[in-house]
């Protein structure tokens, strides 16, 4: 049955790869991503392999998924959609999905199987979490901090609720602009037990706990926006710690050997892949699909945990993870997903955020405002 089920998965992923081949392809592809370390690996893994396959294709970067709901939007209001393929993390993916945005996704037809056969459903698995989301990554949100700013005689910062601990931390911190990330850890150093933190901040006055507790060292945030900005304020020395994601601590640790150390408590784990804006021109959809099926295979996500200290989201894909292409180190201490690292995760719950996040964005706004 096994054996059947893998021959009918395979002929229908050849049948759809020859479909698409077979239709007109877009000779530009626009991808959208989140600029700094991260794009970067994904341009040596993906993109650029992509073009030697398809000589003459240009691919234009846009370093906008931060704003990619709005975007999105605003480009179907308009009956324009430029994008063609979009990096975003899933609870993003669930909204776009929810509003008829992006388009859903048959893990069988659009993705490629591993290897061995094992079919894309399976091979990504419980990572699947939306219909019209492709995984491509499982990373962490975390904090750095400068090491030759910490106070004398005292420990470097290892526990969450350091960062609001201002008498023995003293110096500016980096948070991003937005509530996701920040509520939580408010919840928790404001005594709300791990599992009750979404209960607690689906009401009211759980939301205003939170911001309460952010009040607190309000006046010594400065806010970011993109992935690379707590990794350079940390090289000025703007600020003392940072929240930003795991491989970008990486890259400044490792590649540009910063003085920088990385806090694993209480990193919050969260997924990114790819949406395919709905409503695309043939010629466009067929050479997305295209892309979309080479760039999540096997090897192709293998090849850019290579670069960057995140994930793969396929199991298949695991093993075939060494050391650093460059920097020849092994890159398993440095995932996210290293036991030692993952002693204290804090995990992301994406339904709450695909149901709450507009409001709750409304009123940080709101509180940062004020």
């Amino acid at each position: 049955m096994k054996l059947t089920k893998t021959l009918m998965a395979t002929t229908a992923l050849t049948v759809a790869a020859a479909s698409a081949h077979a239709q007109e392809m877009a000779d530009s592809m626009t991808v959208v991503s989140w600029g700094g370390a991260y794009q970067a690996s994904q341009q040596k893994a993906y993109t650029e392999p992509y073009m030697e396959m398809n000589e003459g294709l240009e691919v234009i970067w846009d370093e906008s998924s931060n704003e990619a709901v709005a975007k999105l939007r605003a480009m179907d209001e308009a009956g324009n959609i430029t994008w063609d393929v979009v990096d975003v993390v899933a609870a993003d993916a669930l909204r776009l999905c929810d509003e008829g945005l992006a388009m859903e996704i048959d893990p069988e037809e659009h993705l490629a199987a591993a290897p061995d056969g094992t079919s894309a459903e399976e091979d990504f698995g419980e990572l699947l979490v939306g219909d019209c989301f492709i995984p491509q990554i499982v990373y962490s949100t975390t904090f750095g901090y400068r090491t030759d700013m910490v106070p004398e005689g005292v420990e470097a910062p290892n526990d969450i609720c350091d960062v609001f601990d201002l008498e023995t931390y003293p110096g500016k911190r980096a948070l991003e602009k937005r509530p996701i990330n920040n509520v939580e850890w408010a919840l928790l150093c404001d005594g709300v037990a791990k599992e009750e933190v979404y209960d607690v901040l689906a009401t009211d006055e759980g939301q205003q706990r939170a911001l309460d507790k952010l009040a607190t060292i309000k006046d010594d945030v400065i806010w970011w926006s993109a992935g690379a900005d707590t990794p350079q304020l940390l090289a000025d020395g703007e600020v003392f710690m940072g929240s930003t994601y795991n491989g970008r601590l990486f890259a400044a640790i490792e590649e540009q050997d910063q003085p920088i150390g990385m806090m694993w408590d209480a990193q919050v784990f969260d997924l990114d892949g790819w949406i395919i804006p709905e409503g695309l021109p043939e010629d466009r959809l067929a050479r997305a699909m295209d892309f979309i099926m080479f760039a999540t295979d096997t090897q192709r996500l293998a090849d850019q945990a290579k670069y960057i200290s995140y994930g793969p989201a396929r199991a298949s894909s695991a093993p075939l993870v060494g050391q650093h292409a460059d920097l020849g180190i092994d890159m398993a201490p440095h995932m996210p997903t290293d036991p030692e690292n993952a002693k204290n995760t804090f995990l992301y719950n994406y339904e709450f955020w695909a149901d709450y996040r507009d409001d709750i964005d409304a009123k940080f706004q709101a509180w940062l405002a004020q």
